[in-house]
C-alpha cells in the first residue's frame, strides 16, 4: 500500500472542445519542415470555418510551410486559478489563400500580426488531425526527486 496520492487523469478531449479552445487563444506553434530538420516559429492565427489563418511575410516560415511536408500547429493554455492546463495540436496541409474573394475574406478575420513588417501573405491550415488533451498541473513537490537536485547541482 503507498500513500502517494493518485494522480489527476488527463482528459483526451473530443474535437469541438479543441476548436472552443483554439477560439479562446490567439498565439500558437507553428512546426513545419526545412530540408532536413523541423523548425518551429511562433503565429497568431484565427479560426475560420473548421481551418486556420495566419498572415506572415516573405521568408523561410513562408517557403517551409506552403511546401510539399504537412505543417502542426500547438496551442495551449491554463487557467492560474484553477490550476488546469491544456494543449491542442492541428495538423494538416497549408495553402496560400490567393484567390481575391478569400483574400477579402479573411482581412474580416480581423487577423493582425503582432510584428511589425509586411505581412500580405496569407496562410490556410487545412487539418487532418486534430487532437487535445487536458490536465490538472502538478505542483512541483509531486514530482520532485533526488535526481533533480543532483542534476541542478551538477549545473551550478
Amino acid at each position: 500500500m503507498t500513500d502517494k496520492p493518485s494522480a489527476p487523469e488527463t482528459e483526451v478531449l473530443e474535437s469541438h472542445q479543441c476548436w472552443d479552445l483554439l477560439r479562446r487563444v490567439s498565439v500558437g506553434h507553428l512546426a513545419v519542415w526545412m530540408g532536413d530538420h523541423p523548425d518551429i516559429f511562433p503565429i497568431n492565427y484565427k479560426v475560420d470555418h473548421g481551418t486556420l489563418v495566419f498572415r506572415t511575410g516573405e521568408g523561410t516560415k513562408l517557403q517551409a510551410a506552403l511546401g510539399e511536408t504537412p505543417v502542426a500547429l500547438e496551442a495551449d493554455g491554463v487557467d492560474a486559478e484553477s490550476g488546469v492546463a491544456w494543449s491542442v495540436v492541428v495538423k494538416g496541409q497549408a495553402t496560400a489563400i490567393s484567390l481575391v474573394e478569400d483574400v477579402l475574406d479573411t482581412v474580416g478575420l480581423f487577423l493582425f500580426p503582432w510584428e511589425a513588417g509586411r505581412k500580405d501573405h496569407f496562410v490556410r491550415i487545412v487539418p487532418t488531425s486534430v487532437t487535445g488533451r487536458r490536465f490538472t498541473v502538478t505542483p512541483p513537490l509531486t514530482w520532485w526527486s533526488p535526481l533533480d537536485d543532483a542534476t541542478r547541482a551538477g549545473f551550478e
